[in-house]
């Protein structure tokens, strides 16, 4: 079969999104690939479609033992024969898989990068036909990455070690220029096929909220009652306390929520995960450690209660809303206190094992770093859109996309030098000691601890924006330190800012600068807005979309899956949109393949004949 065919017949899709048909091309020709493809943009078909057209075997090593099961159902599902291996299984599952493959009976095996050294396994696989092996979660192999794991640095000896080295394929979501070099050298890839799709998400709106630490639960609250009361979504919170606590709020409340975090045992881990993901809750409440690999397709939001430490994290946990394409929002509550929560993660943290504390340390900076660029995020007041793209290292297309908060708040440009030349005169004045909250208490006159104790009241700068809110003028600090007129030494807790060379060109008057502002109080929390998607509305009021997932939540009760592994819920919109009378008309519909088609077609027929 070519891989047109694979796409529609197994997949039931009749077209490749950007990128994956050359990506498919070129594993198949035998060359090895480096693909950066967003969350939910399609990477395992990318490898799974050359799987299924090659003679051999292929291997998928993955960090995430949610990915390897969820997937394997779907490919069971469309008729593939697919196993994983990890810590999951007991000792008489791993062994009953390894005679399987001696015999020949998968198609694609998931492992995690720590059992290749397995009892048995690297035996196996000489006597295996291995004609591909796709690497997913790929910048795990990198020190710079978000998610070093040290098993990643022995994936190319496994590789080495293999009688016939077959074609590589190295896949990741989010990786920078250093990134993505520390892959291509660090998993010995030979002359890759390297092709970045693009980051851009367009059906996700980006929205961050500014908050007090004490702020959040009634905005989080509020949030749930305007705009996802029952939709699906999932709330990330820095800490496993805060993961309770927040998770008790929402159920105190009457929404249906899970708390999920390392600290809880694996059982109660995995009943939490199940009842998200079979939709016997309709909100998760958790740390990081949850949601890698989680392909559910209704998450409609994805809240972030506190800002994570990187981009890289933040963008890939936000990519877990609109997997399908719908719409979907991601929120981000930030407070200043989400910094210093960060730093001190960062700080206490033990690091990954076996790395030098040389080494350790040299780490600890770069995630400071990356600290520093993702508050710049949550502080700008440009498109949140083109930021992200910007720190990807890709060009937006516009500086307004019109689906940001920033984009669509009410903003006017206001002309700040003569505020600017103010707050960079009074940081001169004090010598660059001083924070954010001390320079905004001097420039208003007001009196506290510190600037009683250092006499800075008989500063010529003290009073001289006595109008001005400690939220503005921290504004305009965090304005002139996006555009380079101040520095901030992230790694210092108190984030003291202090002059560039550039600060010369605005005291002196050559230079003016200007920054977006809301134009009334009342206009900060940004504007609401109700998004639908394009369907016919008497096909939604009919009830024929709730027949259909009716329908689909059986099948899945009956198999032990997923409602989302028999349909997504992108599938049954197209459903009701084109209303199929027949199999063949059926397999239109994006997300459904024959075997799917053979197996669940006819009850689904039947129910869109009855109400057509």
């Amino acid at each position: 079969m070519d891989k047109f065919t694979v796409l529609k017949e197994i997949f039931g899709h009749e077209n490749f999104r950007r990128g994956q048909g050359e990506i498919v091309d070129s594993l198949t020709s035998g060359r090895d690939v480096l693909a950066i493809m967003p969350t939910g943009g399609g990477k395992s078909v990318c490898y799974q479609i050359p799987a299924l057209m090659a003679d051999g075997v292929t291997f998928v090593i993955s960090p995430l033992i949610s990915l390897m099961k969820d997937q394997v159902q779907a490919l069971i599902q469309n008729g593939v024969r697919a196993a994983y291996i990890n810590s999951s299984l007991t000792v008489n599952q791993y062994y009953k898989v390894l005679d399987n493959m001696r015999a020949g009976v998968y198609k694609i095996i998931y492992i995690a990068p720590e059992r290749l050294e397995s009892d048995g396994f690297l035996q196996c696989c000489w006597d295996m036909n291995i004609s591909l092996i796709a690497i997913d979660e790929a910048h795990c192999v990198s020190g710079w990455g978000q998610d070093f794991r040290p098993a990643y640095l022995g994936i190319a000896k496994f590789i080495d070690s293999l009688p016939r080295r077959p074609v590589v394929g190295a896949f990741t979501a989010t990786a920078t220029e250093k990134v993505k070099n520390d892959i291509a050298e660090l998993l010995r890839l030979e002359d890759p096929f390297e092709v970045t799709t693009g980051f851009d998400r367009p059906n996700l709106s980006f929205e961050v909220i500014p908050t007090t630490k004490g702020g959040k639960p009634g905005e989080l609250l509020r949030l749930m009652r305007e705009r996802f009361k029952e939709k699906c979504g999932i709330v990330y919170c820095g800490t496993r306390a805060l993961v309770e606590e927040v998770a008790l709020l929402l159920r105190s409340n009457g929404y249906e929520s899970r708390a999920y975090h390392a600290g809880m045992g694996d059982a109660e881990r995995h009943a939490a995960q199940d009842d998200f993901i079979y939709d016997r809750c309709t909100v998760m409440v958790a740390t990081n450690a949850f949601g890698m690999g989680i392909d559910k397709s209704n998450v409609a939001f994805v809240i972030h209660y506190n800002m994570p430490k990187d981009v890289e994290s933040y963008y890939q946990e936000a990519g877990r809303a609109g997997r399908d394409g719908s719409d979907a929002d991601c929120v981000l509550l930030w407070s200043d206190s989400d910094i210093v929560l960060n730093r001190f993660l960062i700080e206490k943290g033990e690091g990954a094992p076996g790395i030098v504390p040389e080494v350790q340390e040299q780490l600890k900076r770069i995630e400071m770093d990356r600290l520093g660029k993702m508050a710049d995020y949550c502080r700008t007041l440009g498109c949140l859109r083109a930021y992200l793209l910007r720190y990807f290292g890709e060009e937006p297309e516009s500086d307004n996309c019109g689906n940001c908060s920033n984009c669509t708040g009410d903003f006017e440009t206001k002309d700040i030098t003569v505020d600017a030349q103010k707050i960079l005169s009074c940081i001169a004045r004090t010598d660059n000691r001083f924070g954010a909250t001390t320079i905004a208490a001097i420039l208003r006159g007001t009196m506290n601890e510190q600037i009683e104790k250092y006499n800075l009241d008989a500063q010529s700068t003290y009073g001289i924006m006595k109008g001005a809110t400690e939220k503005y003028i921290r504004q305009v600090i965090g304005e002139l330190r996006m555009q380079g007129y101040l520095s901030v030494d992230e790694s210092t807790i108190y984030r003291i800012p202090s002059l560039t060379p550039k600060a010369r060109d605005i005291l002196t008057g050559g230079v003016h600068v200007f920054m977006k502002v809301q134009q009334t109080a009342e206009q900060a929390a940004v504007k609401s807005r109700t998004r639908q998607r394009v369907m016919d509305d008497t096909v939604q009021n009919g009830g024929l979309l709730e027949q259909l997932k009716a329908e689909r939540n059986r099948f899945a009760r009956a198999m032990g899956v997923p409602a989302y592994v028999v349909f997504t819920d992108a599938a049954l919109y197209d459903m009701c949109r084109i209303m199929p009378k027949n199999t063949e008309e059926l397999l239109t519909v994006s997300g459904v393949g024959k075997v799917k088609a053979q197996k669940y077609g006819e009850s689904f027929l039947e129910i869109i004949r009855k109400f057509g």
